[in-house]
This record gives structure tokens, sequence and C-alpha cells, in this order.
């Protein structure tokens, strides 16, 4: 058997052009190039789809659960296996399994199941999103409020030395309870700090900006709004040009004309990238999740808790991929650079995420001519099948 596979018979997309009676030539796990049909060396293993098209692996930075299972409630490395295998059928192909707000202990749990994951090499894994506890009150969500708490010494140097220690770490914070010296500390440590369940004012913001957050969590939500006299932590994102944005797609968390507009108004190099921020339900049927001893219900594609409080997304990125074409008009190049290669760069992993150029990981999805997930594949090795 050689080393070197060709997967024909769909149109692929490179992240950034199309090829059409092409081939895409994986060696050892990695693409080593796009090619002409005629092109294939004879020593290849060919694998040829039916139709369709093959796009980069979907990377999702918000990923609280799936397969029925949630990571605040299994901190594990067998839980990091399941959300992984739960999203690959949706077309995602890395991910961030997110802990929110939970207790020292849980967090600690947490980093040493993210630990593991990266030793264990799990198809999928790349890193760890650390949601709060140190946000704000004031916006809380659905985070529990008596777990919300202000950043000390012992938290801080925790994060720094899981920083050093996990492939990627995500840290989401509020500007105002977390100062911009912690900030500093943080980034300089390799985590990717962003601004989340914050009601801080643009000036803050900016500062918690240019101590060295560099992102946003969910964009507008859980987040002090755009006005006329106070941009807010929104107006900061939409100011700052460097500055990345998670956003969930599902026309619920935000209309899709808000959508348009924060899309039209941000200039890069930041761009603002799909999340799902989904909970355990993701590849089920599960009606209700238990959170911080919590019911949390699922009905009419939300998921709420017993107030009417937004408690994450009944989304997958598939969804939010197709949301952003069919309902905020985006064409499909761009839909599929915010579910891949935009969130890749956001956490410096472009190098070899979220496109399908010479030298990135062999993972893609083979979608058909309507933008169904027909197979998804990590690291030139299919994980997931439609037939």
């Amino acid at each position: 058997m050689s080393d070197l596979s060709a997967i024909s018979g769909a149109r692929i997309f490179d992240g950034e052009n199309w090829f059409d009676d092409a081939a895409l030539l994986i060696e050892f796990g990695y693409v080593t190039g796009i090619v002409a049909k005629a092109d294939i060396p004879d020593h290849a293993e060919r694998v040829v789809l039916d139709g369709g098209m093959i796009v980069p692996g979907f990377v999702d930075l918000q990923v609280n659960g799936g397969g029925g299972v949630l990571f605040n409630n299994a901190p594990t490395l067998d839980s990091i296996r399941t959300i992984c295998n739960a999203h690959a059928q949706f077309g995602t192909t890395a991910l961030l399994p997110t802990l929110i707000t939970d207790t020292a202990e849980i967090n600690i749990q947490a980093i040493a199941a993210g630990v593991a994951a990266a030793d264990h090499r799990v198809p999928g894994f790349i890193g760890l999103h650390l949601e709060g506890p140190h946000l704000a009150l004031a916006r809380k969500g659905t985070h529990d409020p008596s777990l919300i708490r202000p950043m000390d010494e012992t938290d801080l140097e925790r994060l720094c030395a899981a920083a050093e220690t996990l492939p990627n770490l995500l840290c989401t914070v509020a500007a105002e309870t977390v100062p911009p010296a912690q900030i500093a500390r943080l980034a300089a440590s390799g985590a990717v700090v962003s601004i989340g369940h914050s009601d801080a004012g643009y000036d803050q913001t900016m500062a918690a900006f240019e101590a060295g957050a560099s992102m946003a969590t969910h964009l507008f939500n859980a987040m002090s709004q755009l006005g006329n006299r106070e941009p807010g932590v929104v107006g900061a994102v939409l100011d700052s040009k460097s500055v990345n944005a998670g956003l969930i797609a599902d026309g619920i968390h935000v209309h899709a004309a808000s959508m348009g507009a924060a899309l039209r108004a941000k200039q890069g190099p930041g761009h603002i990238f799909l999340v799902t921020d989904s909970m355990s339900q993701t590849g089920t049927d599960l009606r209700t999740i238990e959170l911080n001893g919590r019911t949390i219900t699922r009905a009419d594609g939300a998921l709420r808790l017993a107030d009417g409080t937004l408690a994450g997304a009944d989304l997958d990125m598939i969804d939010a991929v197709n949301f952003v074409i069919d309902r905020v008009g985006l064409a499909p190049e761009e839909a599929f650079r915010m579910a891949a290669l935009y969130p890749a760069r956001a956490i410096g992993a472009d190098d070899r995420l979220g496109h399908l150029r010479p030298s990135a990981e062999a993972s893609f999805v083979h979608l058909s001519d309507d933008r169904h997930v027909q197979s998804a594949w990590i690291g030139g090795e299919k994980v997931w099948s439609l037939n």
C-alpha cells in the first residue's frame, strides 16, 4: 500500500481557490498538493468520491459538549474523545472542548484531561477553551453566579502553566474583572485571551486588547452593546482591526441583519468566525441537560434555562455555515473560511489548519452539492461517513 493517497471525484476548495477535475494529494496525514487528475502519480492509492465538494475541515473554538457529554459534568479524556467524535459528523475536524465557569477543582481536572488528550493524540482535539470563571456578574448569561470570581495569583499561575503545556489554550475573561497586567501575563504565556461575558465600556475593552487580548467570545451575546455615546465591547471589537471574534450563527442568539452589519463593519486583519457554543445534545436526541444543578431544556431550536436564558446553542457547524450563506447572504467561500481558516488563524494554528494548501493537515469535509456532510477526514483518515 502506498503512503500517497489521491482524493478525487469532487470539486476542491483549498481555502482560497476552487479546483475542478483535480485530486487532493495526501502523504503521512498532510497535504502535498492539488493536481489535475491526469497528473495523479501512478503509485498513489486512489479514492474517488461521488461528486460534491471537498472543503477544509471546520474548526470550532467553542464546544461545551456533544454526543451526550457535557465537558463540565465529566472533564475527562473519554469525554473529549466523545465530543470530538460527535462533532465530526457535522464537518468539525478540529475543536476546543470548552469548560464554562466552574470550581477550581473542575478547572484542574479539565486541564489534566486536555493534556491527556494531547498525549493520546485524540483526533480532532487541538486544545482547550476555559470560558470563565473570571467574568462579569452583570453579563453572566448561563454561568452560575455563585462560581464567578476575580482571578487570583493561583488561578493565573495555573492558566499560564496550562498554556505552556496544551497545544492551544483559549481563556475567556471579562475586561473589568481581569486587569490588563493579568491579561498581559496570560498572553505572554501563550494563551489566547478573549473578552467575553463583559459589561466593560469601550475604553476598558480597548485597554484589554492593548494588553494582549486578541479575541471576543460570541460577539453580541453576553457583552455591552454598541451605543451612540458608549460603543461598549461590541463597538471595541468592530473598531479594533486586529481583534477576532466568534459568532453564534443560529438566528436566535444574533439576528441575521446584525450579523451582516457586523461583517460589513469589521475590517482585517482580524475576522469574525463561526462557533457553535454547542452543548451535550449535539449528535443526540436529548431534550434536557443538567449544568451546575440546573436544567437546560432543548426546544424550538434553542437551549434555555427555566427563566428563558439562552444556555449554549442547539447548533452544529454545517448548519452555521449554511445559515450565513442562506440567511446572511455570504458567498460559500467566505462562509467556509469563517468556519475553518479564520478560527484557525485566530489561535495561530493556520500553518496547518483551516486550508488545504501544501503542508496543511489533511483534514477536510466532503459535502454534497447542496452542502450536506457526506464524510469527514482528519489527518488523511476518514473519521465519519454518511454511507
